[in-house]
């Protein structure tokens, strides 16, 4: 697999990780205060969540391509990953667009594209299982377990982050993902839309989890 991506491909996926995750951690420190050691526990955890949603919804991506005979890398857009780090850190909004996975080759059907795009934020949807599972379990921990709080911030920020990513993806306009799947399927397109925008307004009211 990793033959598949080519060292270029690599650098912008590091590049754009790191960026993307400065911007989730700006946003997720905004609501008690940015103390270096609350700003650096967010970095890192923004870097292990973001890090599995953003690589795996590119690689969802890139090797579905693949899949129907097209060669496909990722490339980063500075601009965007500039204007996703400003923002979080002025309004508290990560615009999550750091670049796009580039299909090279001709006659790409609306079918294909439409499953090429579905790929990453379905990827997301379904990262948001193993991280709802940890929120759940370190939820019913020992208050006294030390690694506690933790856990259950590691959860919630995974969960978050992902259905941030696929929300944000799945929206109907510009290069975004859903344009291209409400093209190809409309039924599949309210479904992914819909659980995506569930999981993610779950996750500001805890107790819908």
């Amino acid at each position: 697999m990793l033959e598949r991506i080519s060292r270029r491909e690599r650098y912008d996926l590091i590049i754009a990780w790191f960026a993307i995750s400065i911007a989730f951690s700006l946003i997720f420190v905004r609501p008690g205060g940015a103390d270096l050691e609350r700003y650096l526990l967010f970095l890192v955890l923004s870097m292990v969540t973001v890090g599995v949603g953003f690589v795996l919804h590119e690689l969802a991506h890139k090797f579905t391509a693949m899949h129907f005979g097209y060669w496909a890398e990722f490339r980063k857009d500075n601009i965007m990953l500039l204007v996703a780090v400003v923002l979080a850190a002025l309004v508290g909004v990560v615009f999550a667009a750091p670049g796009a996975t580039m299909i090279y080759g001709s006659g790409v059907t609306r079918e294909q594209n439409g499953k090429i795009s579905a790929a990453g934020p379905v990827t997301n949807l379904l990262l948001c299982i193993p991280f709802g599972i940890l929120l759940l379990v370190s939820g019913g921990l020992d208050p006294a377990y030390s690694s506690r709080s933790i856990l259950l911030t590691a959860g919630m920020v995974g969960l978050q982050v992902n259905a941030m990513i696929a929300a944000f993806n799945m929206l109907p306009v510009s290069v975004l993902d859903g344009r291209k799947v409400l093209a190809w399927n409309p039924a599949i397109f309210a479904v992914l839309i819909i659980a995506a925008f569930g999981v993610l307004i779950a996750t500001f009211y805890p107790v819908l989890l």
